[in-house]
């Protein structure tokens, strides 16, 4: 049996975080070429995370800074390890490496972190992104992470074109791996059957955050254009600022965890989506244009999702912009209808597993087969993981040292 190894940062929570659904998209793509796959995390479960044992993923607990995930990392010799986000790398890809140094190492960005930092800094400064803000820590940190792996997935065809083109990062080292979808679901409730907007996003996901304020700004005016209608805010673990924001007289609520999202969807008219930063794609656009549900929202939601076809709604660049949109989306149901298409029309177009998975595995075989000779050719990779680099290897066994 052919073994895989997924190191999380967490335990996947797909009805939480798109990472969640993302997760089980990938855990699928090798089990469908009969890969036996075990998920390691150090986190606690919560009472959301997915049960694994439905998909026939074994699980495993690990400790921080512990010999011990040595000694059963060894044990399970995968041929495949698999790093969920560039800290889980930098913890583990050494001990991975040092025990399984012929297991291809593969990091999941998620999106890239440091991009969605430095737009953060631009943004709380009111100001445009400069080349600087890039250059944080986490820069330097998710950069020697992708080079000591043999392949990182990017979720985006904008972050493949900055890593490529601005960072001149080496493309055989990259894998341009989007959101998957199996099908759209056509037979959903017809515009006059749907009322209400909807919004939805962790909480504890900072863009979603501001994307919440944005939205009870805006819809003052949304509100008294359409006095029936209400805007239903979900999202996972509502924080009590979050709570404060709802107010019933203006039917601005706040909804918290969504129980069932394709429901929601299928119920709600419009979904707004003011998303004022951050990086990788925007699941809940991606699942709204999968359950036939338009969407107005910003460039920055709508990055790397629709190529040269047109938006499953509207693209606003200011508040006004915003405002009005939404409006006429929600009023005018040829405008709907036609959005609705063109949603339909994106999934079919950029996001069929059909148009990726195979292209994926091959790449996957090729590098188990020309290991050695991909590793020489990615030097960088070689130079970051030298002894004099490797800050992390040591701090981990000093804790560990300490410990004892």
């Amino acid at each position: 049996m052919k073994q895989l190894v997924i190191i999380g940062s967490v335990w996947p929570e797909p009805q939480s975080t798109a990472a969640g659904s993302r997760m089980l998209q990938l855990i699928s793509l090798f089990q469908d070429q009969g890969y036996d796959v075990t998920f390691m995390c150090s986190a606690s479960q919560s009472d959301y995370s997915y049960d694994l044992s439905q998909i026939s993923v074994r699980t495993q607990s690990i400790e921080l800074n512990n010999v011990s995930f040595d000694l059963e990392i060894a044990k399970i010799n995968p041929s495949i390890v698999l790093f969920d986000r560039f800290m889980i790398e930098e913890q583990y890809g050494w001990r991975v490496a040092e025990q399984c140094p012929n297991a291809v190492r593969i990091l999941d960005t998620e999106d890239l972190h440091f991009l969605r930092k430095a737009r953060e800094t631009a943004y709380k400064q009111n100001r445009t992104l400069v080349f600087e803000d890039y250059i944080s820590d986490t820069f330097k940190r998710e950069m020697a992470s992708i080079y000591r792996c043999d392949l990182t997935l990017l979720i985006s065809e904008y972050e493949m074109q900055l890593a490529t083109e601005i960072f001149k990062m080496d493309a055989s080292i990259l894998y341009y791996l989007p959101f998957l979808s199996e099908e759209v679901n056509i037979k959903v409730p017809k515009f006059e059957d749907r009322q209400h907007f909807v919004s939805i996003g962790n909480f504890l996901h900072e863009p979603n955050w501001q994307t919440v304020l944005l939205l009870k700004k805006y819809w003052i005016t949304i509100k008294k254009q359409l006095p029936e209608a209400q805007l239903l805010v979900y999202g996972a673990y509502v924080t009590e600022k979050a709570k404060q924001l709802h107010d019933e007289k203006e039917d601005f609520l706040i909804q918290g965890r969504a129980d069932n999202v394709v429901t929601i969807f299928q119920n709600a008219r419009v979904l707004l989506a003011p998303i004022p930063y951050g990086a990788g794609l925007k699941g809940k656009l991606f699942e709204a244009m999968q359950h036939g549900l338009p969407s107005v929202t910003t460039a920055m939601g709508a990055e790397g999702m629709y190529g040269n076809l047109e938006w499953n709604g509207a693209i606003a660049a200011h508040e006004s912009d915003f405002i009005n949109h939404a409006i006429q989306l929600y009023t005018e149901e040829n405008q709907w209808k036609t959005a609705q298409k063109k949603g339909y029309e994106i999934i079919e177009k950029r996001f069929k597993t059909s148009l990726f998975a195979a292209d994926f595995i091959n790449k996957v075989y090729y590098l188990q087969e020309n290991l050695k000779t991909h590793r020489n050719q990615n030097f960088l990779g070689q130079i970051v993981q030298h002894q004099s680099l490797q800050s992390t290897k040591y701090m981990s066994k000093w804790i560990e040292s300490k410990n004892k």
